[in-house]
């Protein structure tokens, strides 16, 4: 039996991309670990940005962004996803600086109607041989674009 969602809902901005609970992302009560939600949104951005051409291939990144280290991650839990399946994760940027990007992101069924969880997580882009703060690419800024909420 597949979970595959194959078609992703509108939204005014950001994306949604499915990602898949599997059995073992279960804790002991039989709901989604707090710790998978991370993974799980790690997964749908990691999907969205290689559709765009920035991926790992052959051990390698393609775009020296993709050296960036989590600064901050925040969630809140709303209701509990009990059971495997398909979730989905609207994700969007609300800033993407020269060197720092500030994702907000949503969990909740693929038809809509149960919100599980929302935070917001930030980036920094690092230099390899430094460890410090770098701007970001060229190639970057245009996919983070696609990303960007408008103001309100």
């Amino acid at each position: 039996m597949s979970h595959a969602v194959d078609e992703q809902p509108a939204v005014e901005y950001g994306h949604v991309e499915h990602a898949l609970v599997h059995f073992d992302d279960l804790d002991a009560l039989g709901i989604l670990h707090n710790a998978r939600y991370a993974l799980l949104l790690e997964r749908a951005l990691t999907a969205y940005w290689s559709m765009h051409g920035i991926s790992y291939q052959g051990a390698r990144g393609s775009a020296p962004d993709l050296f960036h280290a989590v600064r901050e991650f925040a969630i809140t839990y709303h209701a509990p996803i009990t059971g495997t399946g398909p979730v989905a994760v609207h994700f969007w940027l609300e800033h993407f600086g020269t060197s720092s990007a500030k994702y907000a992101f949503r969990f909740h069924s693929p038809c809509g109607a149960t919100l599980y969880a929302e935070g917001r997580r930030a980036i920094v882009r690092l230099d390899q041989a430094t460890l410090r703060p770098a701007p970001w690419t060229d190639a970057a800024r245009a996919v983070a674009a696609t990303l960007l909420r408008p103001a309100a």
